[in-house]
Parts: structure tokens; C-alpha cells; sequence
């Protein structure tokens, strides 16, 4: 594989051929999303659409895959305005859209934990892949935040009565429970992951690049105007609850390591 295209401090990009690969590389953060990883995976997305790879491959280094967001940023979103909630939170929507429909084929190879937004990243690509160690959830509730914007894509993904489970408990799954549900299409043993990944990408360069394009776009389309009018909703209520007490309390507690005293506004 290549050495980096461009310098990224927050990840890597590399391309074999027709193969990109994008790895979370934060590892002493747990791949952590931080507004910087934000910028730099839209930046990092947008040169692999405008290159000639057909397949993109999205992973992390070290023992996580992405384990939430970054804590530094956690704590300063409590004392931002709403309109910088605002900007923030369509941002993170953008990135998560940017994923969704992207135009080039996506295998997430999911190494470790995959929580809150992280588990929105390997979720939303085409095919995710976990190895036994991984683990999902959507954990954002037990800190007083909502999966607003998450939580659009895992309705279509895996229905609303699993979708209200893991939204609403918060609770973190294994890699085969999450297969059982549909967030992922194979379980494998972790040395086997990225074997795996490639092979995968393999079998999908044989069919016609043509093809791959027209057929992403078509069902990206199908779903546009529904996640236009979400997204916008989803931003607004992303932004709101971040105005709360019981998101500074849930924030606190969650820093402080103690039991979060809720007061219900």
C-alpha cells in the first residue's frame, strides 16, 4: 500500500490501486471523534471521491474503532453558544451524509468498540465488518444527550422497534448481537478482519465500476428528500439538548466518574 496522499493528523489515507483506506488514527484517544477528525474526514472523504479508487475501506488503529466523542470537546460543548451547537451538530450531520451516500463502494472494518458517533461511522457504510472484539451502541442518553442524528439512518437500517431498544436503553452490544440486528454482515476473529475487508474488495472490483456508481446513487436517492427534512429536525434537537441542565449534569457526572443527578430539565 502507498504512503499517505496527504498529511492528516487525525488519520491516515492510503490508496493500492483502485483501494482506499481511511484508518482512525488516534489510538491513545480510542480513535475519538474531535472536531479536528471531523474536518479531516470530510477533507479525507472528498479526495477519495475525486480519485480514481473505486472501493473505500474505513478503520481504526489501535484496540478501538471509535469510542465516542472526544472528551476535551465533550466538555467544552457545555459552555458554547446554541448557534455554535448549531454549526457543530450540521457539521457532524454533513459527515455522517457525506458517508451515507458516498459515491465509491465503503467497508467498515470495525477493529474494536464502535460507540455513539463512532458507531454511526461503521454503521454507515455499505458493509460492515466486525471482528469479535467489537462492540456497538448508541450510548448518548446515559449523558443527557440524543442520538438526534444517528438515529435517522438506524430506522432504515434496522427498524424501528430494535432502533427504539438501542436509542432509548443506551446499552452496548457485542459484534453478534449486532449482526443478529442487522447493523452488521460479517463477525470475524480479529487477525481475519482486514484479510477480510480486502478480499471483500476484491470480489467487488470484478463487477462493473459503472455499475457500483449508478446503483449507490439510486439508492442514495431513494432516501434524499426523507433525510433532508430529518436532518434538519435531527440538528435543531442535537443542538437544543446541549442547552439543558441534564446535558451539563450528564456531561459532569460522566467526567467525574459518579452517578449523574438528573433533574429533568
Amino acid at each position: 500500500m502507498s504512503e499517505p496522499s496527504s498529511s492528516f493528523a487525525t488519520l491516515t489515507l492510503a490508496y493500492d490501486g483502485p483501494l482506499a483506506t481511511i484508518t482512525l488514527n488516534r489510538p491513545d484517544k480510542r480513535n475519538a471523534i474531535s472536531y479536528e477528525l471531523i474536518d479531516e474526514m470530510l477533507r479525507a472523504l472528498s479526495e477519495v471521491e475525486s480519485s480514481p479508487a473505486q472501493i473505500l475501506i474505513l478503520t481504526g488503529s489501535g484496540k478501538a474503532f471509535c469510542s465516542g466523542m472526544d472528551l476535551d470537546n465533550l466538555r467544552a460543548i457545555t459552555k458554547r453558544t446554541l448557534e455554535e451547537n448549531q454549526a457543530d451538530s450540521a457539521k457532524m450531520a454533513r459527515l455522517f451524509r457525506s458517508l451515507y451516500g458516498f459515491p465509491q463502494v465503503t467497508i467498515a472494518a470495525v477493529n474494536g468498540p464502535a460507540i455513539a458517533g463512532g458507531c454511526g461511522l461503521a454503521t454507515l457504510c455499505d458493509f460492515t465488518l466486525a471482528s469479535h472484539q467489537a462492540k456497538f451502541g448508541y450510548s448518548e442518553v446515559r449523558i443527557g444527550f440524543v442520538p438526534a442524528i444517528v438515529s435517522m439512518f438506524l430506522l432504515r437500517q434496522i427498524g424501528e422497534k430494535h432502533a427504539r431498544d438501542l436509542l432509548l436503553t443506551g446499552r452496548i452490544i457485542g459484534a453478534e448481537e449486532a449482526y443478529r440486528l442487522g447493523l452488521v454482515n460479517e463477525v470475524l476473529p480479529p487477525d481475519e478482519l482486514m484479510h477480510r475487508a480486502r478480499e471483500l474488495a476484491s470480489s467487488l472490483l470484478e463487477n462493473s465500476p459503472m455499475s457500483l456508481f449508478a446503483t449507490k446513487r439510486l439508492l442514495t436517492a431513494y432516501a434524499e428528500e426523507e433525510l433532508d427534512r430529518e436532518t434538519s429536525a435531527a440538528v435543531e434537537e442535537n443542538a437544543h439538548i446541549r442547552t439543558t441542565a441534564d446535558f451539563r449534569e450528564g456531561v459532569t457526572s460522566f467526567l467525574e466518574k459518579r452517578k449523574p443527578r438528573w433533574t429533568g430539565k
